[in-house]
């Protein structure tokens, strides 16, 4: 078992905390060397071969039993840190009787003992991007009407929309939805902090 953190956009710390998270897809990277648009085969739903049955892309990023800590967009005020999915758009922000301009760190550089959200690994699996259903896309915690009606091409249009936005622009024709990239699906359970439980 190890710690390890992970990153979230505001949207999905608001489903985590909502309970409509338990899974991210995160980009498959291959080897140096490697065609990432090899199309071998999957085995145990964990790992992809060449055809020399060689593995041929990095170890996964996490395994079942880690703990992941959740960073996110946060402030460290006086004596609290503050989260940035707590509070919308149009909020004020005042010390001492005056408005201040809040400055939001960025999730990157979130500390481990900021954290407020703690996940348990349950599974890790290897898919193409597109292979997802109206489950999965409800386990990723996307809850338009769509997902909650089961339409699922509406549901898969908003999925597009949610995926190409965390994708570099310069990237996109490589790990965009169209591109249908393999993704690790990484499945989690919310717990409480290593060591508090």
């Amino acid at each position: 078992m190890s710690v390890k953190p992970i990153l979230f956009n505001t949207e999905m710390i608001k489903a985590l905390l909502d309970g409509r998270k338990t899974c991210a897809r995160r980009i498959v990277k291959f080897l140096s060397g490697e065609n990432p648009k090899w199309t071998g085969y999957v085995k145990d739903g964990l790992m992809l071969y060449n055809g020399k049955n060689e593995p041929c892309i990095r170890k996964a990023p996490y395994q079942p039993g880690d703990i992941l800590y959740v960073r996110e967009t946060w402030f460290k005020d006086v004596n609290r840190y503050m989260y940035r999915a707590n509070y919308s758009d149009c909020e004020k922000f005042y010390r001492d009787g005056k408005e201040i301009e809040m400055k939001w760190k960025q999730s990157i550089h979130m500390p481990k003992e900021a954290a407020r959200i703690w996940l348990k690994v349950t599974d890790v699996r290897v898919e193409r991007l597109q292979n997802i259903d109206i489950d999965g896309i409800r386990n990723e915690g996307l809850s338009s009407m769509a997902v909650h009606a089961g339409d699922t091409e509406i549901a898969l249009k908003e999925l597009t929309i949610l995926w190409n936005s965390t994708i570099k622009k310069s990237d996109i024709d490589r790990y965009g939805w169209d591109a249908n990239p393999w993704v690790w699906v990484i499945e989690f359970e919310r717990c409480a902090e290593l060591g508090k439980e």
